[in-house]
């Protein structure tokens, strides 16, 4: 059976507007993708780097499925594929946030519709470390410490004698907004904090510095250890079960109410086929998919 769209409306305020109702989009526990469907045409995809290998792997096995069907997939950030969906240079934007007041008052203004956003995926937003640094739980206070440069040393917490170097991602990512509001409680990062790109680029600078500390993604861990916070690891369980302190959703977002290609494509990613592929990267899925 082909699962359908749900649509839960949540309210936003917009500065200079009417409260207008943003509609977010879960599928249906139980409702499976049923093979090729789509009638053939081209998908752009722009936006999170968090959800960059997620998006490849959808769009491979999309295509797979659907010969006719071309999807193109870009990452960039978060804050540039909102940018795009806005304009129109993107179908489809992944997100690794909310909308912002200021972006859907855009959309609105530039498209005439909220569209809709799609909860795809959950993730545990992930503290790197280096493997030969020994700690291996931090509070949400340390980290706090840690990000803005109110703690310098890792001695100054119980860890080694080293300088901290805080590795940070991207004011375009929606990962560093997030890791902003929910960690740094609205305080700035550290102004020695090296900014970078992508969260691979944060991955290769963690575990080339056994001071370096860094954020991101649940499924990127190669060479770098995932600290606990307040005692919690980020497991998929303790993601589940509500226990991990910064766990977030992960966003397809339209511009408009969907049909034709792009309801398809949301459809099967939302479905068992694109909740397996969720798992299978590394993501929390929607529910519990079986195993292969």
């Amino acid at each position: 059976m082909r699962p359908e769209i749900s649509r839960i409306a949540r309210r936003l305020s917009l500065p200079g507007l009417a409260a207008w109702l943003l509609l977010a989009a879960v599928a249906l526990p139980g409702c499976t993708g049923s093979g090729p469907h789509a009638r053939g045409g081209v998908l752009r995809i722009k936006g999170s780097d968090t959800m960059l290998l997620l998006a490849r792997r959808w769009a491979e096995e999309y295509m797979r499925r659907n010969p006719d069907v071309a999807v193109y997939v870009e990452g960039g950030g978060s804050a540039l594929g909102i940018r795009a969906l806005i304009n129109g240079e993107a179908d489809l934007c992944t997100a690794s946030r909310t909308l912002r007041a200021e972006e859907a008052q855009r959309l609105i203004e530039k498209q005439g519709s909220l569209g809709l956003s799609v909860l795809t995926a959950r993730d545990a937003l992930s503290v790197y470390l280096h493997p030969d640094n020994p700690v291996r739980n931090l509070t949400r206070a340390q980290l706090r410490g840690l990000f803005t440069g109110a703690i310098t040393r890792w001695d100054q917490i119980g860890g080694p004698p080293l300088p901290v170097n805080v590795i940070s991602r991207s004011p375009n990512s929606g990962t560093y907004l997030f890791f902003e509001e929910h960690i740094l409680d609205g305080a700035a990062y550290t102004e020695t904090a090296h900014i970078v790109p992508t969260t691979m680029a944060v991955i290769q600078l963690v575990r080339s510095d056994p001071g370096a500390i860094g954020y991101g993604g649940g499924a990127f861990s190669a060479g770098v250890i995932h600290a606990s916070v307040d005692d919690v690891a980020p497991t998929r369980e303790n993601v589940m079960n509500g226990s991990y302190p910064i766990s977030r959703y992960l966003y397809l977002y339209t511009a408009a109410v969907p049909d034709g290609l792009i309801k398809d494509f949301i459809d099967w990613t939302v479905g068992s086929e694109g909740q397996q592929i969720v798992s299978d990267v590394g993501y929390i899925p929607l529910w519990e998919v079986s195993e292969k």
